[in-house]
């Protein structure tokens, strides 16, 4: 049998030991740390290389979708699965847009967790049931947004992650250090973005980036 190996990283004591348990309790899992901040947790994912991460959105130091970020960037083999107490919008399309493999509401039961664990270990994905209508609403803006803006399917892989980071309102600086290129590379994806999307006017790319953030 394939042990998975688990990280667990949530700030509430009584919440992370509650989850502990639960995996635990199935011989299938192994805990091989746990974390009450998001920097530990990055670092233990650097270190200890398991195979799933289980990271709460809402942490000291880094948010967990700031550390999938980072690991994604870091090309790191670990699948994500992020829990919430939050049924925002916004935070569930962040985290869609990451490729994350789980996303959990807290109030979810155990069962609910070890479904998204075998599913995720087995090369599949989770999401909370009651988050069904966000999926489908998702879904539907997006297609309708490409269909209006057809020249969106012309970007590049990088093209389209420098307009989701412009779409949090991040500077040139703060994206090549995420992505780990210079200043001027940056520079010469939004031009080239600027001219794919017709785009006229140094702030006219910003603008669109954040106008459509949820529907990049």
């Amino acid at each position: 049998m394939n042990i998975q190996k688990i990280l667990v990283a949530d700030d509430h004591p009584i919440f992370r030991q509650g989850l502990i348990r639960t995996i635990e309790s199935h011989s299938s899992f192994n805990i091989i740390a746990e974390v009450n901040d998001g920097m530990q947790a990055f670092n233990k994912i650097k270190e200890l290389k398991p195979d799933i991460a289980i990271l709460d959105i809402s942490m000291p130091s880094l948010s967990g979708l700031q550390i999938v970020k980072k690991v994604q960037n870091l090309n790191l083999d670990v699948k994500i699965i992020i829990l919430t107490m939050y049924t925002d919008e916004e935070f569930f399309s962040q985290a869609i847009d990451l490729d994350i493999k789980g996303y959990i509401l807290k109030e979810s039961t155990a069962e609910d967790l070890i479904v998204a664990l075998k599913n995720v270990s087995n090369g599949g994905s989770y999401i909370s049931p009651s988050l069904t209508d966000y999926v489908i609403k998702l879904g539907r803006e997006r297609r309708s947004f490409i269909k209006a803006k057809p020249s969106l399917k012309n970007l590049t892989p990088t093209e389209r992650k420098i307009l989701k980071y412009l779409a949090e309102n991040k500077t040139s600086k703060q994206i090549g250090d995420d992505l780990v290129i210079s200043y001027k590379t940056v520079e010469n994806h939004r031009a080239n973005i600027r001219d794919k999307l017709n785009l006229k006017g140094l702030n006219a790319l910003l603008k669109f980036a954040i106008e459509n953030k949820s529907k990049l």
